[in-house]
């Protein structure tokens, strides 16, 4: 379970990039995080990461503090960032080798685990080639894989989705709702409506640094009197054109 409390976040005395941000993610829900560009939701990651401090308030990780706390909620989380360019002069093996040693999964089990992602995101050619020479999608999926590969007990995406060909994207769907089914978290923004939609048990929609509303799809459409889809009911909530 992720509790974000009270957060804020400023790069400027002038502006508040995140305002006083609180949110609850169920263990067993998959939750969608959407906004317009810029409206707050990968500072918000990072903060949830513990890769940006936090100004104000704090998040629980599974009860454990990213404060006062990192390594044992950093222990409870898999990210995968919005930008997959790390560790390119490793081999796809070496990294996925490199977070297994991390993590202290045996060889056994790495070995097991590496064969059966490696299979379903068809990346079993080119684990022996460097990540640098992998296009944007292969790199995708290569860091998704490590992030599979310990098991965490909530998923944290940053745009899972861009850069996978229709069927990796068709199995990360898959994998999420597995995952959420086990009991677990999965936290991930989106620009792509029509997957939250479809995917998400919950959603929240950020804007200007600010939570306009948490719900159901169909808490939207009452909350708004709106009867649409959460992609037109987000045009309208966001006054975009």
């Amino acid at each position: 379970m992720i509790e974000i409390k009270n957060i804020s976040k400023a790069y400027n005395k002038e502006k508040k990039v995140i305002d006083n941000l609180s949110l609850k993610i169920k263990n067993g829900e998959i939750f969608g995080f959407i906004g317009p560009n810029g409206a707050g939701k990968t500072t918000t990651i990072k903060m949830i990461t513990g890769i940006l401090g936090i100004d104000k308030g704090d998040i629980l990780i599974d009860g454990n503090s990213i404060i006062n706390k990192p390594i044992e909620a950093k222990k409870k989380i898999g990210f995968v960032p919005d930008n997959p360019d790390m560790f390119l002069k490793l081999k796809g093996i070496e990294y996925l080798n490199f977070i297994s040693d991390i993590y202290e999964i045996s060889e056994s089990e790495r070995i097991e685990k590496i064969e059966k992602l490696s299979k379903l995101f068809e990346m079993e050619k080119a684990l022996n080639n460097k990540i640098q020479s992998y296009s944007h999608g292969m790199r995708q999926k290569i860091i998704i894989m490590s992030v599979l590969l310990h098991n965490p007990q909530n998923l944290i995406l940053d745009e899972p989705m861009t850069g996978l060909d229709p069927k990796s994207s068709y199995d990360l769907k898959k994998i999420l709702r597995e995952y959420a089914s086990k009991n677990r978290t999965v936290f991930f923004s989106t620009h792509i409506l029509e997957v939250a939609e479809k995917l998400c048990d919950r959603v929240a929609i950020i804007d200007k640094g600010k939570i306009l509303f948490t719900g159901t799809h169909e808490e939207m459409k009452e909350e708004f009197k709106k009867d649409g889809s959460l992609e037109e009911i987000f045009m309208e909530i966001t006054d975009n054109d």
